[in-house]
């Protein structure tokens, strides 16, 4: 099914954009595990629409109500769910959309898929807005990984032509990382808004480069072959709507390196095996190493723009010029910072469920 993720444990999304509500559940999660709500909240907050001049105009409060699986603040061992009522639709603006498809978005294939009956209204099941409960699961994931050591954290690398530095891929330091805007450093985080507001000013929209780093990750993790860490974080990586590429550690810039440059000489500190570089990213045949997991995302320009684009009527089969409506980010890169920190969450948790589960039968 393809709104549902994990092995040992199961995450499942439902909901529209327009509809009633939006929700997950998320299963095989042990009990007695703690959830701090307030904590949580902050960390939806962070992905909500409506909170300045570089997200859209949509306002959503996006406060969970959990249906099951949590009770006096632990998990129970029952499966957990929560919905998000959305209240802020407009979904009239979409009414011509059913039969003008909007260039960069789902509309088309989905027509075909599904023989017209798709829900049109903000995108449907395709919509941004499915993340939000996908952050509820990666919100509690994240506490979690926390109680165990492991640190998870995102920023914007890029924004459009605005190129800033990455994390040091042996020490990525999470606590640089901007409160208000995820960058390492203020001058970068004011040149990518000034870039955001060029592009939305001109009826456009940009895209970026989110890099994310898993620290206090332990070596063992993941499996070869089809199981292994990338394999895992890329299915949940690219449920993301917009993410179209995805490298770890070096990546691509590796293809351009030697041996004798690429490869990661091992060392021991304070009797600790480590790395002496980090260019495969903490993963050595699909398990980890001891070392800071380290991947980078691409997210495309929104393709919600104000400019006229040409399209087609299904219905005539003619060419037609299209105008937009709606409520729509000019860049949607900072609000997927959280959404990439929940993925990778609820991925390294399923991981680590699994190999829990994997020691017990070897005993």
């Amino acid at each position: 099914m393809s709104s549902t993720y994990g092995e040992s444990l199961k995450l499942s999304i439902f909901g529209q954009s327009h509809s009633a509500g939006i929700g997950m559940v998320l299963d095989g999660i042990p009990a007695g595990l703690p959830v701090d709500m307030v904590e949580l909240q902050q960390f939806l907050n962070r992905r909500a629409p409506g909170q300045n001049d570089y997200s859209t105009a949509r306002r959503e409060t996006d406060t969970p109500e959990f249906l099951s699986g949590i009770s006096e603040g632990f998990t129970c061992g029952a499966p957990i769910s929560a919905v998000i009522r959305n209240s802020n639709t407009r979904s009239g603006d979409y009414d011509d959309l059913r039969d003008c498809p909007r260039p960069g978005h789902a509309d088309y294939t989905a027509h075909i898929k599904y023989g017209g009956f798709h829900d049109i209204a903000g995108g449907g099941h395709f919509s941004g807005r499915l993340t939000a409960p996908l952050c509820i699961a990666g919100g509690m994931c994240k506490q979690w990984l926390t109680e165990m050591g492991i640190e998870i954290g995102a920023h914007i690398t890029r924004i459009g032509s605005v190129v800033t530095e990455g994390f040091s891929e042996q020490n990525p330091q999470l606590g640089r990382i901007g409160t208000i805007f995820p960058t390492l450093t203020a001058e970068a985080a004011e040149a990518m808004q000034e870039e955001i507001s060029r592009a939305k000013a001109d009826g456009d929209s940009v895209g970026g480069v989110i890099e994310c780093a898993v620290i206090g990750l332990p070596a063992g993790l993941g499996e070869p072959m089809f199981g292994g860490i990338e394999s895992k974080l890329a299915q949940i990586l690219y449920g993301i709507p917009a993410v179209k590429g995805l490298e770890f550690g070096a990546g691509f810039a590796s293809a351009a390196l030697r041996g004798s440059e690429n490869n990661d000489s091992f060392a021991v500190q304070d009797g600790k095996i480590v790395t002496v570089t980090n260019r495969c990213g903490a993963i050595l045949g699909g398990i980890s190493n001891g070392m800071p997991l380290l991947f980078r995302i691409a997210i495309k320009p929104t393709p919600s723009i104000a400019r006229e684009q040409q399209s087609i009527s299904l219905s005539a089969m003619e060419e037609k010029a299209l105008v937009i409506q709606g409520r729509h980010d000019p860049c949607i890169v900072p609000r997927a910072v959280p959404v990439v920190e929940a993925a990778a969450a609820v991925a390294i948790y399923d991981l680590i469920l699994s190999n829990t589960q994997t020691q017990r039968r070897k005993l």
